[in-house]
């Protein structure tokens, strides 16, 4: 017959397995968290942000003065971000994907600072009076905030980056009168094409 004290040891060290294993699945999930891809970007909604842009590229066509045609476009991004921001909410609420862990929050912390700098830039151009640099500069940093930020997103995000990038090259490039037309091609068109394989891959 057994003696009872193996038994009780046994007994003792079951919770601190128990344990034991609980942290390392923990471990594992948060691994998992960490290398997994953010999915949350919205297709339709980068649609409808493009869908604005090229609104925005229509109205700031008919504006007079330099003050003018900035207030369009800063509208715009107002409406664009804003678009964005819920869009990306809204799909990662459905999918159950954390927005500010993991891979969301690598994300977010790639795409803001070239948008953040194009905003200090833009205030600095202005004043300078070289309006005629925006629109070269807002593609090349959006399409740079995207790339950075797509490297932890699905393959077509940081591919959409690129396109911007080299659209906004060109509009450095280019005569100043072509300056709608590439951002709406950018940040309207492209983009439009762009959500619109997003939505179909992976899901508004």
């Amino acid at each position: 017959m057994l003696p009872d004290r193996p038994l009780r040891s046994h007994r003792r060290r079951a919770p601190a397995l128990r344990d034991h294993a609980l942290e390392n699945i923990r471990f594992i999930r948060e691994t998992m968290e960490r290398s997994a891809s953010f999915t949350a970007v919205p297709g339709w909604g980068g649609a409808a942000m493009g869908l604005t842009a090229l609104a925005a590229a229509v109205v700031s066509w008919r504006q007079t003065t330099p003050l003018a045609w900035l207030s369009t476009w800063l509208v715009e991004a107002v409406v664009a971000i804003s678009i964005g921001a819920w869009t990306v909410h809204r799909k990662a609420r459905a999918a159950r994907v954390p927005i500010f862990s993991g891979s969301g929050r690598k994300f977010a912390l790639s795409l803001c600072p070239p948008l953040v700098a194009g905003g200090l830039l833009t205030v600095f151009l202005y004043r300078a009076g070289l309006t005629s640099v925006l629109p070269g500069l807002w593609l090349l940093l959006y399409g740079a905030g995207v790339v950075t930020g797509g490297a932890f997103s699905v393959r077509i995000v940081p591919v959409m980056g690129l396109g911007l990038m080299a659209m906004g090259a060109v509009a450095l490039l280019a005569p100043a009168v072509w300056a709608n037309a590439l951002m709406g091609a950018g940040f309207g068109v492209f983009q439009m094409i762009c959500g619109v394989i997003i939505a179909r891959r992976y899901g508004g």
